[in-house]
């Protein structure tokens, strides 16, 4: 019985002395400073837990076909994902470099998540990222699975095809 009630009583004190960190004001939200490793930490973990769980199973068909991946370039670039993200041959916009957490670096991205995992990043957002929801925006999803597609092939397109399938040309 003692030591159940050790462990309310450290469970109690560990529960207050939160709630006057957080909640005194303690903890720095500032953009300026990192974020330490144990909060980074277990934010990269909770992200990444919750994307694999909540991404679609299935795939819509000819995400690999190359009018997919050119329309995602273009859907890419007139939504505005360039200015945070940047693209193959083009630089991030200079403000993007002050958010906290950094804007993710697309070519990881795509070695790292699948395209259904991209596709629910686009579709839902990021709270505290700066990572908008399109479907806030009422993007279809037949345009984020696009984009997701575009994203997944980053690494693998060349600074000339973008400009070429982004170029006002290009339909």
């Amino acid at each position: 019985m003692k030591v159940l009630a050790a462990i309310g009583l450290i469970a109690t004190v560990a529960a207050s002395a939160s709630a006057i960190y957080f909640f005194g004001g303690f903890f720095n939200v500032a953009a300026l400073e990192p974020d330490n490793s144990i909060t980074t930490w277990a934010l990269v973990k909770v992200r990444e837990a919750s994307i694999a769980k909540r991404a679609p199973k299935t795939l819509p068909p000819g995400l690999d076909d190359a009018a997919v991946i050119e329309a995602g370039a273009r859907a890419f670039a007139t939504r505005g994902c360039v200015a945070c993200h940047g693209a193959p041959g083009v630089d991030w916009a200079k403000f993007s470099e002050g958010m906290r957490p950094d804007a993710a670096d697309l070519n990881e991205v795509a070695k790292t998540l699948s395209v259904a995992e991209i596709f629910w990043v686009i579709k839902n957002g990021i709270n505290m990222t700066g990572m908008p929801s399109f479907a806030r925006i009422n993007v279809g999803d037949g345009e984020i699975w696009k984009i997701a597609a575009f994203v997944k092939k980053i690494p693998s397109v060349s600074p000339a095809n973008y400009k070429a399938w982004t170029s006002a040309g290009n339909p």
